[in-house]
């Protein structure tokens, strides 16, 4: 996106490898961990021009508070590290949900060797790929400049750092609390240095501090803070550009350890998350770190794949489980609490941030519901908590309310997560549904919290373009937002006159349908398509796209969608226009010029098909509704092939916050949800020729794909407990009661399965 954007005990398995050798044949090449295949790089070969994923390697606990990253960019450079870069400034505490969005409560440490050097440009090192590993639990890499290993290991609020010094009279740690307003103090006596960063990218309230404290296994011969460029003997210093710098003598191969913890709170409750770590030293905390990674991994077991496919998919599926991250603390009597990022108070109960709803109520919500509910309520009760402290849920929250993107879409986060699992859970689903409805029917105080051009909405049916910039994606994700209220009023047996309302308004998607394009056209006010119109112009109506992207944005009617188009025909064709199409684009004056969603298009060479981006990420699911599946599954399996590898220039375009890993999970499962607030997931193919999911309550869902290979990837047969199924689609209430799937595959499509109208999918107009 442009941003303008827990001892576990764990039964060890086998994971097999089949590595095609010729047209059928696979063979075991070895056997790993799923932590294992996971490369935290991937993403990483990325830069403001293109994007391959504008990830960091999150080093981290599923969805903790603290991440930490090498730091190869200079401070306060949203690309905090790059795969191509080949030097090392610090090793940072981040909360960067992406390079756009940028960071906030961040700080680094660095280990110098020789004269000391405490400015970034000076400090850094030269490093090597060669000599650097990384997982999700455990980082290390050797810093030539200063001929010291740095290693870090983390859990959710704290981490534990090894330095692995030369024999030298000049070793040195810097602690660099950054620009912006920060302030360190360095305790000798307890071997202690404790400070505060202020450093944001917005969204955070006037008094907004991430204190650390940070505490060495070794006494300190030298002391000095900085203010700046200018290095002092004070023990304390509070300034606009902070640090500290302690020092000592080292033998050869001497370690030296760090206990580090950072808190929103105060510093004693950094302290109080320094207890996480407990008496265990680096290796133990390492151990316990890989045994956390590996029961989350572990809840979905591939069997059957290449190497690329089996480390593409658990590298995605660690993606899949670090955001929204856990923005609350444990406090004094071990219940949750959170420094609130929208009114600046300590208050009780849970607190997630740093997701934008605007990409991941398509699928990375869905995978939480489906694998994490308990979590996922969890993260409902935050909702609420935002809601009580703002005035609003957000749509964007870095850690607060940002103004980023268009759409309503934390009403589909709110509706489906009751809707699939929310009536065995105790948040207050009461305080939610007021929320939704207040957003839905009032502009926010940012354009992008709320609705803008609401009114307009309200009374026309689409908001106009003359109005309201994006106005055309605006109308058509209000319109599922309106659906998704829909669905929640009818479950929480709301007045029929408020469901019959959120029904209608969810039908406002037929108001920008021009049947001259067989496309979605932004609208005047005056009720007159807009013009000049170009179908193939991003931004002119739409949000980081164009009409040919967006104009499948009517997730929850899909059969209305084809109705307009004029039939199923009809319908096939423009979306075979979407791959057949040349991947040219037209500039608008909004962009200012070329994007790099635009170059990624271009370059995939799959004509109109973005998939680095998120608006058509769905849509090749919708042949499903047509009674051509196979088409589905032919381009489902091209995409995973094409856009998906295990490298550092392995996803298309941004990663963003587990959305477009969460895309690859699902689809290499064999389906997806289309309508995330309805019971179904739409048909695809499965990647694999076994997966096992264990889902939370104790169920299994097994995906049985034996004929599964590079050519066979069309479903001939499909059987749901040992019955013969048709369907387009499966139900996810079902689905939770356990269920075995056997996939027949073929190298031929079936022109006959799926193609009866009981096997199309769900749509509203099909109540």
């Amino acid at each position: 996106m442009v941003k303008n954007k827990h001892k576990i005990v764990f039964s060890l398995f086998a994971l097999l490898v089949f590595v095609p050798m010729n047209a059928q044949n696979a063979t075991v090449c070895e056997s790993k961990l799923p932590v294992d295949w996971v490369n935290p790089l991937v993403g990483t070969d990325s830069d403001y021009g293109i994007s391959n994923g504008n990830t960091y390697p999150a080093i981290a606990m599923p969805w903790g508070m603290n991440f930490w990253t090498p730091q190869t960019g200079k401070m306060g450079d949203g690309w905090a590290y790059t795969y191509k870069s080949n030097r090392i400034k610090g090793f940072k505490q981040t909360h960067q949900p992406s390079p756009w969005m940028n960071d906030y409560g961040q700080f680094s440490i660095m280990p110098v060797t020789g004269d000391l050097k405490f400015k970034e440009e000076e400090r850094q090192s030269w490093f090597s790929h060669k000599a650097e590993t990384v997982t999700p639990y455990y980082y290390s890499v050797y810093l030539a400049d200063h001929n010291v290993t740095t290693e870090i290991t983390p859990t959710e609020r704290a981490a534990r750092f090894r330095f692995t010094f030369p024999e030298t009279d000049k070793a040195y740690i810097v602690v660099d609390a950054f620009d912006k307003g920060s302030y360190v103090k360095i305790i000798p006596s307890e071997r202690k240095i404790i400070g505060y960063t202020t450093k944001n990218s917005g969204g955070v309230p006037l008094n907004f501090k991430n204190y650390f404290v940070i505490i060495f296994d070794k006494d300190f011969q030298l002391n000095s803070t900085f203010n700046g460029d200018v290095l002092g003997n004070a023990l304390e210093m509070q300034a606009d550009h902070a640090g500290a710098v302690i020092g000592f003598k080292t033998k050869a191969g001497e370690k030296v350890n760090a206990q580090v913890a950072s808190s929103f709170i105060s510093y004693d409750q950094a302290e109080r998350n320094l207890k996480e770590i407990g008496k265990d030293n680096f290796d133990e905390l390492k151990e316990k770190g890989k045994e956390i990674w590996n029961k989350e991994l572990s809840r979905i077991k591939v069997e059957g794949g290449t190497n690329d496919q089996m480390g593409t998919f658990y590298s995605s599926l660690y993606r899949s489980l670090l955001f929204p991250r856990k923005f609350f603390e444990f406090g004094k009597n071990n219940k949750p609490v959170h420094y609130s990022p929208y009114n600046g108070k300590v208050l009780p109960g849970y607190m997630f941030v740093d997701t934008g709803f605007w990409d991941t109520f398509r699928a990375l919500y869905p995978f939480l519901n489906l694998m994490y509910p308990e979590l996922n309520a969890q993260m409902q009760e935050g909702l609420s908590n935002a809601f009580n402290e703002s005035g609003w849920l957000p749509e964007w929250s870095s850690p607060g309310l940002r103004d980023i993107m268009v759409g309503n879409n934390s009403a589909s986060i709110v509706s489906e997560a009751y809707l699939k699992s929310g009536k065995g859970n105790k948040y207050d689903i009461e305080n939610l549904y007021k929320a939704v409805i207040h957003g839905a029917n009032n502009a926010g105080p940012l354009k992008a919290v709320g609705r803008a051009g609401v009114d307009s909405y309200n009374t026309l049916g689409y908001v106009p373009h003359d109005v309201v910039n994006e106005s055309a994606a605006r109308t058509l994700e209000y319109a599922y937002d309106d659906f998704a209220i829909y669905q929640l009023a009818k479950a929480l047996n709301k007045p029929q006159s408020e469901i019959d309302l959120y029904k209608k308004r969810s039908l406002n998607y037929k108001n920008l349908f021009d049947p001259k394009y067989n496309l979605m056209h932004p609208k005047n006010s005056d009720g007159k398509f807009m013009e000049p119109f170009d179908p193939f112009q991003w931004f002119n109506g739409f949000t980081e796209g164009n009409s040919w992207h967006y104009s499948w944005s009517v997730f929850h009617d899909i059969q209305g969608l084809i109705d307009l188009m004029g039939g199923n025909q009809v319908f096939i064709s423009q979306l075979d226009k979407v791959f057949s199409s040349p991947p040219i684009f037209a500039t608008s004056n909004f962009t200012g010029g070329v994007i790099h969603e635009m170059r990624e298009m271009q370059i995939a060479n799959m004509g109109q098909y973005a998939h680095g981006n998120q608006p058509i990420q769905h849509m090749i699911y919708l042949y499903n509704y047509a009674a051509e599946p196979w088409k589905a599954q032919y381009w489902v399996r091209e995409t995973m092939n094409r856009m998906y590898h295990a490298t550092p220039d392995g996803y298309c375009g941004d990663e963003d916050n587990g959305q477009t890993s969460a895309w690859y999970v699902f689809s290499s499962l064999g389906f997806y949800p289309v309508t995330p607030a309805s019971d179904q997931y739409v048909v695809g193919a499965p990647l694999f020729k076994k997966v096992t999911i264990e889902l939370e309550n104790g169920n299994k869902v097994e995906i049985n794909a034996p004929e599964n290979n590079d050519q066979n990837r069309y479903v001939k047969d499909l059987k749901v407990n040992g019955k013969t199924y048709t369907k387009n689609w499966l139900s996810h209430s079902e689905l939770m009661k356990g269920a075995t799937l056997d996939f027949d595959m073929s190298n031929t499509p079936n022109l006959k399965r799926g193609t009866a109208k009981e096997d199309i999918p769900y749509s509203l107009t099909n109540e």
